[in-house]
């Protein structure tokens, strides 16, 4: 058993060791300083945290939606929730595109809210491809909390919201911050809806998974390389604080 999750990791390692030694120090140091690299890991930064605030919004409470209760279409709801884990992001990007050709897409940018190769539309893609991921955390979670603590509370004269707020939600605290750091590193590494729903506008709309296409379609393998290792280093930084935080709170 452990021959097999040896080779599986040795494999990894071989490829990320593989990437530092191909770049160099001078990549590197221009990933650094380079004023547009450095805007697309702002851009990556801020768009994400963005995405995290407003898929938790949605994920908790459907969530908890799921795993509590059972309503006509749940089967179907809880389906469409894990359409974004199992198709390619790719068509995510299409169906924007596609949706805000109609009268309602339409409608909805001529009223103010751009989102077409905008800003937003980066924190819009995000969201759609990453917030299963913190629904099905969360779902997880609460289906390991005893649901009779929650009629408990009730019974001593909390409501439904009142149970909820103070039983459910501080021991559903683990997998609220272990959903909120999923969708953040899946939306800090997708690419495929971004490329086509709001482009690679250096300064723009480039945020480094972008960054890295444009990097390696001009030749820029090396500095390519960098922006990968730095995002690899981020994500780590990321699963990491998962695994410390499952330990910590045993």
């Amino acid at each position: 058993m452990l021959s097999f999750a040896g080779l599986f990791v040795s494999v990894w390692l071989a490829l990320i060791f593989a990437d530092v030694g191909y770049t160099n120090w001078e990549a590197v140091r221009e990933v650094l300083m380079a004023e547009e690299i450095r805007a697309a890991l702002w851009l990556s930064l801020w768009t994400t945290v963005v995405t995290v605030l407003i898929g938790m919004v949605f994920a908790i409470p459907t969530g908890y939606a799921l795993s509590r209760y059972r309503f006509p279409g749940h089967a179907l709801v809880d389906s469409i929730v894990d359409l974004p884990i199992l198709m390619p992001p790719l068509i995510v990007g299409l169906s924007l595109l596609v949706f805000f050709q109609t009268p309602a897409g339409r409608w909805i940018e001529d009223s103010g809210l751009q989102f077409t190769f905008q800003k937003k539309g980066i924190v819009l893609c995000q969201l759609l491809v990453s917030t299963s991921f913190g629904i099905r955390a969360l779902k997880l979670t609460f289906d390991s909390i005893d649901p009779r603590l929650e009629h408990v509370a009730m019974t001593l004269g909390y409501g439904r919201a009142g149970a909820f707020t103070w039983v459910a939600l501080p021991l559903a605290f683990r997998g609220i911050v272990t959903g909120a750091i999923l969708i953040w590193t899946r939306a800090f590494g997708i690419f495929g809806p971004l490329i086509v729903f709001v482009g690679a506008v250096r300064m723009r709309t480039e945020v480094l998974p972008t960054t890295i296409y444009l990097e390696q379609s001009v030749g820029r393998i090396e500095v390519a390389l960098a922006v990968a290792i730095l995002m690899l280093a981020l994500a780590t930084i990321a699963l990491v604080g998962i695994r410390m935080l499952g330990f910590v709170t045993r």
